[in-house]
């Protein structure tokens, strides 16, 4: 799987990602999906234009199968799962269908709301994992 240089991956692009996430008004925005998935790959192009308009935010392709040990023992089943994180709590986990309005206006409810409660407390921590 490639990415663009706008969505970022775990094994080759963890500096980046730490340096978007250690700014406290950035998103984890991260799609959680399987590299065999044919919706997933159709898609991540969709994804990194989200990302290109975006890149106050971390965009981030997390291979489930590669990377399982960033999803603390949480077993995803349905593709694309989405997770955004902001720097202290979960705004959105679980699946999303695939069509990048959804998760556009995800966004953009969340950016207008940045006091609301934690709705996915159970969520991996992939945030500060991918920040160390």
């Amino acid at each position: 799987m490639t990415a663009s240089a706008t969505v970022y991956l775990p094994d080759t692009d963890a500096s980046l990602i730490a340096e978007t996430l250690s700014r406290p008004d950035s998103l984890l925005v991260a799609c959680l999906c399987a590299e065999w998935c044919g919706t997933c790959r159709e898609y991540l192009p969709r994804f990194a234009d989200l990302a290109a308009a975006l890149p106050q935010h971390a965009f981030v392709w997390v291979d489930v199968e590669t990377h399982p040990e960033l999803l603390d023992d949480d077993d995803i089943e349905d593709f694309p799962t989405l997770l955004i994180q902001d720097a202290t709590r979960t705004r959105f986990y679980g699946p999303m269908l695939p069509h990048i309005g959804h998760l556009e206006r995800m966004i953009e409810a969340i950016l207008a709301d940045p006091q609301s409660a934690d709705v996915a407390p159970a969520a991996p921590r992939l945030r500060q994992s991918l920040l160390g």
